[in-house]
């Protein structure tokens, strides 16, 4: 049984980018969604769609994004809250990451967003992941 759902798509996401996959495939959640979406944003992937599956289980194709030197322009994606320790920012301790050349990925209760729509609504919430 899997636990922490978010960390198998972003350690998905990670060794499709290092075998240089053009798409991979994550089990689906909402939260999944939610991060997805932000990094289709922020344009550290090509975009994603839900695919309905066997048994009315859903799942995520995510088209992996790479620049001129068939590098992935991801980085680093590493997970930061855990289902055993949480991680919890104020909106005043997300205001850069990597100065700005990086992303925070935050839940809050405006839904999952990146650390710059949550400095500027003045929100803080569990920090899910960071990319760069």
């Amino acid at each position: 049984m899997m636990n922490d759902i978010i960390a198998d798509a972003l350690t998905r996401i990670r060794n499709a980018a290092m075998r240089k996959l053009e798409v991979t495939t994550l089990l689906h959640s909402n939260t999944v969604e939610g991060v997805l979406k932000v990094l289709e944003q922020k344009e550290y992937i090509d975009g994603y769609k839900v695919v309905d599956g066997k048994n009315n289980k859903k799942t995520i194709q995510v088209t992996l994004k790479y620049d001129d030197a068939d590098r992935s322009v991801i980085n680093e994606l590493q997970r930061v809250s855990t289902p055993g320790r949480r991680v919890y920012k104020h909106s005043t301790e997300l205001k850069s990451f990597k100065n700005g050349y990086g992303t925070i990925i935050v839940s809050t209760n405006k839904g999952v967003i990146s650390n710059d729509e949550a400095f500027a609504a003045k929100v803080g919430g569990e920090v899910l992941c960071t990319v760069w």
